[in-house]
């Protein structure tokens, strides 16, 4: 079974958030640090509130918070594309006959919007939002919760994902972990390489070559 987590791996929709972010700190004043980018980055919306209301001393309540966060980011999952070489890849994995479902941190209807302008819900058999269940990434139960859903152990999991501690909390759950580059997430690329199974730039890195093709075609002959 193969899982993908959505932002910043399947698509290049992490500077939507980033974009959000410097907006709604520049509305009040208020710089965009590192500090904060570590305390909202893959995180679930509510939790993120949470955070950004304690250390911002900010007078909104946290419903008030994502409402304005998802009124600055509701046009861009209509437009984000989808990073190299992913199409391909799922058409890959596809012909192989492998399983797949997305993991995701973002809430269902950005999910949903970019998939379908995409056409790429049609590859997985299931999406499980980090937002129903009230769980982090970095947390192993939400793997294993979609290990349980796809009705196959932890071990035949293989998890895609761009953020660290996303592929901790799924090494955590005893899965294989592909860590996937991104440019929010480029200073960790050194830390990925050393802790993920397999770490890519691309998913063209992970196309069958021509070669590769015409074997498989002929084992399949």
């Amino acid at each position: 079974m193969l899982l993908f987590d959505m932002d910043g791996t399947l698509i290049d929709s992490n500077g939507v958030w980033k974009d959000v972010d410097r907006e709604f700190l520049a509305r009040r004043g208020l710089p965009y640090t590192h500090a904060y980018y570590e305390g909202v980055a893959h995180t679930i919306l509510p939790l993120a509130a949470k955070f950004t209301k304690e250390f911002c001393h900010l007078t909104e309540s946290c419903e008030d918070i994502i409402a304005e966060w998802m009124d600055l980011a509701k046009d861009a999952y209509a437009h984000v594309e989808i990073k190299p070489g992913v199409r391909a890849y799922l058409k890959q994995c596809r012909a192989e006959g492998r399983h797949m479902a997305v993991v995701t941190s973002s809430v269902p209807e950005h999910c949903h919007t970019a998939l379908e302008r995409l056409d790429l819900e049609k590859y997985f058999d299931r999406i499980t939002f980090a937002h129903d269940l009230g769980l982090e990434k970095k947390n192993p139960e939400i793997w294993l919760s979609a290990a349980r859903a796809a009705e196959v152990p932890p071990e035949s999991c293989t998890v895609f994902d761009d953020s660290l501690s996303a592929c901790r909390g799924a090494r955590a759950a005893k899965m294989r972990v592909v860590g996937v580059y991104d440019d929010f997430f480029a200073q960790d690329e050194e830390a990925m390489r050393g802790f993920c199974d397999v770490y890519i730039r691309s998913f063209q890195e992970l196309l069958w070559m021509p070669e590769q093709k015409e074997e498989k075609r002929r084992r399949r002959s």
